[in-house]
């Protein structure tokens, strides 16, 4: 291969052309007012009311088990606003159209079928449910009482990933074959937070986000296997292991995702997806502050991405579910396509308890 060929192959000589405008912002605020009730007002609340608060979304009631809690928020984003300890009465009240749930798991799946059977529509905090059983009754409730269910899966509307969801989605690349993510971070803050009990924090928590991710990209092919590893560095603070990867085998596809979160000094961020047609590419040193660049035979270009993940990744969770209210049609996030990610999450967890591949397709839960 000559040197002239290699540098566009590298894409070194590629001409600079005009970033596309795709549609990667949260959607506009709907037709008429719909109102939600946050059940839970805990660390992650805050980004939630933040993003809300800015949307112009109307809250008027919070609910948490600590009275303490519910009143902190109120009092910092929605003084007007009512609280209670009492889920109940969020979902009792004829004036809240959705509810937004962000208690853990083990609390969150009786929440969802109360507020489903109080009918009212729900945004569930990721990781949806711990056993996909649960996650296909609760489904098939939300469905058979013509109501939305979708899951926070956030990260889809953080700029850079939103961005490349929808080049992709828009065909610029053409046929997806490979994606890599990999993140370097501290993910140390969990020392002593009840997070620090949670083993397989990085692939289950935290990581669910790129598997989701991925699954936004791979539009509904099947994975053959997941092979996942974890390990602990001699440097960490926090509890679990907080080394992991994973490998997703397709038919005609690989996935790799390698998350390294004892990363204190020098953090990056980095995700690369080969085409048929051409290539997407972001990086950055942290989540929020990332370049997406986009290579393709007429030529590369970087487009000017508007917001960070925090808070706009919540604001385009609720808008989209908003939008899907209104449109009567399935959001984005409904969690009947997120099954899907969790058996990806699930699957790599086993693998780590196994040492070996696993088919997503033979997992039913997190244990």
């Amino acid at each position: 291969m000559s040197k002239t060929n290699y540098a566009l192959d590298s894409g070194a000589q590629l001409p600079r052309i005009e970033a596309p405008e795709l549609a990667y912002r949260p959607l506009p605020p709907p037709g008429r007012v719909m109102r939600i009730g946050l059940i839970g007002c805990g660390g992650i609340s805050e980004t939630h009311l933040q993003a809300y608060r800015q949307a112009g979304y109307e809250v008027p009631i919070l609910c948490d088990q600590i009275l303490q809690n519910a009143q902190r928020r109120r009092d910092e984003f929605y003084p007007e606003a009512e609280v209670t300890t009492d889920y109940r009465q969020v979902i009792e009240r004829p004036d809240i159209d959705i509810v937004d749930l962000t208690p853990h798991p083990a609390e969150r799946a009786e929440l969802i079928e109360a507020a489903l059977l109080g009918g009212k529509h729900v945004l569930s905090q990721k990781p949806f449910v711990t056993d996909l059983s649960v996650g296909r009754r609760l489904i098939d409730l939300a469905e058979a009482r013509g109501l939305k269910l979708a899951v926070n899966q956030n990260g889809r509307w953080a700029p850079h990933f939103a961005y490349l969801r929808e080049a992709i989605r828009a065909g610029l690349i053409g046929r997806v074959s490979a994606i890599r993510l990999a993140v370097h971070w501290d993910h140390n803050w969990i020392h002593g937070t009840p997070f620090d009990q949670v083993r397989q924090i990085l692939l289950y928590d935290f990581g669910i986000h790129w598997f989701d991710f991925a699954c936004s990209l791979m539009e509904g092919r099947p994975a053959r296997s997941v092979y996942a590893s974890i390990n602990r560095t001699p440097s960490q603070q926090a509890t679990p292991p907080l080394l992991a990867q994973a490998v997703i085998d397709y038919d005609d596809a690989q996935v790799s995702l390698v998350l390294d979160g004892d990363t204190t000094v020098g953090p990056e961020d980095h995700t690369f997806v080969v085409g048929s047609a051409g290539t997407a590419r972001s990086q950055g040193p942290d989540l929020s502050r990332q370049t997406v660049t986009i290579m393709t035979e007429k030529g590369q270009f970087s487009p000017q991405l508007e917001g960070t993940w925090f808070p706009a990744g919540f604001h385009g969770a609720m808008a989209e579910l908003m939008g899907a209210i209104e449109q009567d049609r399935p959001p984005l996030h409904n969690a009947r396509d997120n099954l899907s990610t969790l058996s990806l999450c699930f699957a790599a967890v086993h693998s780590t308890q196994q040492h070996r591949p696993v088919d997503p397709a033979g997992v039913n839960g997190l244990a």
